[in-house]
């Protein structure tokens, strides 16, 4: 593999690095390498640092090389605690960035994995999610005392301003039911929709948590709850002691009258979107901290999603309150084995700053940059398949792809 990098300082405040890289090194995460939209200056801190890796300067980076990496990555800097990586995961990550696995990383595939990924982990971009800290949840018709938990939905209200007085995000958002009075989840209105031949609760015998189904279409299974959170009511709104910072945003959610919503991110049938994740992305956000109500209703659905769709995702466990406890430990189960994490709210400040920087979301990560390779690559075969007349030209034999990243020291526009 040749690799041509140039390097230009103008006034200290522009650099522009051209990479012409030959082989498989084009394939892959490169071509994604303009997701991280944090200073550039810290991607091209980590880009610098391959001679450091690089001990013995044969410009490639065996694995034990590469170990060094992850001994400077997963770390507290505050505290000084090391975190330990198995063997398994640290060969998995090692792979993602071991394009043509000849069991080393050469300085055009340290590239992507300094900026798409060693960036990211010590500098990330950190949102914060709050789910249905509202009236009808705490002390309304649905107030999640009356759960088998015991939970005390106002609970959550001192905690998580807690967590927004004292740690900075670039986002900040705070997501809601807010449903149409004749939605399908009430069951008040459970007589409005004809139910499927599947159902097994007829209308006429159905009673407050019943799950029914109606016929549609499409086909929806709904869980039955008193009327709540209905568009314009007291009950609807956050609870009046929360903190708000300057630039929250409101996610509405549960809109349509047809179909529940328990996640910020979709309904439940994953038809239609909130605006979440188009925000997130165009704020190039990494790291999703979630709390909320219900815990192990639309706490879970909204931290699942948010794993499903790439994001670090951290629910703050003493910020959130749920309705059976048996529920609150599945949840909690679920986002560990999806490479996320649980955490209490007096570690999140350390890990927003990137001094606190955990195995699980490098490995999460790293995962993430796989699939959207393979996704990648999977659509330019595609393309490459029915237009093979456009398909990009060659030198010696070889396909050649350019990469070009221009960007702003002091600002946040990092384009590809």
């Amino acid at each position: 593999m040749f690799i041509s990098e140039y390097s230009f300082a103008k006034s200290d405040k522009i650099f522009i690095y051209c990479v012409l890289i030959f082989g498989v090194c084009g394939r892959g995460l490169g071509s994604s390498c303009s997701s991280y939209k944090g200073d550039f200056s810290f991607v091209k801190a980590e880009i610098d640092r391959f001679s450091h890796y690089d001990r013995n300067k044969n410009g490639r980076l065996d694995w034990r090389e590469f170990n060094s990496i992850y001994r400077d990555l997963f770390r507290n800097d505050k505290t000084g605690q090391q975190y330990d990586l198995p063997q398994s995961v640290g060969d998995d990550i090692f792979e993602v960035f071991d394009q043509n696995s000849d069991g080393a990383i050469d300085r055009g595939e340290f590239i992507p994995c300094a900026s798409e990924w060693i960036a990211p982990l010590k500098h990330p971009r950190s949102a914060f999610l709050a789910i249905d800290v509202q009236n009808d949840f705490i002390s309304g018709p649905l107030n999640i005392s009356s759960f088998p938990a015991g939970h005390n939905g106002k609970d959550v209200v001192e905690p998580i301003n807690q967590v927004l007085r004292t740690v900075h995000f670039g986002n900040v958002y705070f997501a809601m039911d807010y449903h149409p009075a004749n939605h399908s989840s009430f069951i008040e209105n459970v007589h409005l929709r004809e139910l499927d031949p599947s159902s097994e609760v007829s209308a006429a015998n159905a009673k407050v948590f019943d799950t029914v189904v109606f016929k549609g279409p499409p086909k929806e299974t709904q869980k039955l709850w008193p009327r709540h959170c209905v568009q314009g009511t007291w009950g609807s709104d956050l609870h009046k002691d929360l903190i708000l910072p300057n630039g929250t945003v409101r996610i509405f959610k549960g809109t349509k009258d047809d179909v529940d919503s328990y996640s910020a991110f979709w309904d439940n049938n994953k038809l239609s979107e909130t605006a979440l994740n188009a925000l997130l992305r165009k704020d190039g956000v990494t790291n999703v901290y979630i709390a909320g109500l219900a815990y192990d209703v639309c706490v879970r659905a909204s931290a699942l999603d948010a794993l499903k769709l790439g994001y670090n995702t951290i629910l703050i466990d003493d910020c959130s309150r749920g309705l059976d406890p048996a529920g609150i430990e599945a949840t909690r189960k679920s986002v560990l084995e999806n490479h996320g994490l649980v955490v209490n709210s007096t570690e999140v400040k350390d890990m927003v700053d990137g001094m606190d920087r955990r195995p699980e979301l490098g490995f999460k990560l790293a995962l993430t940059l796989k699939r959207k390779t393979a996704l990648t690559l999977k659509r330019k075969t595609e393309n490459e398949n029915e237009r093979p007349e456009k398909r990009i030209s060659s030198v010696h034999g070889k396909k050649r792809t350019v990469i070009l990243i221009v960007a702003t020291v002091k600002g946040t526009a990092l384009g590809c």
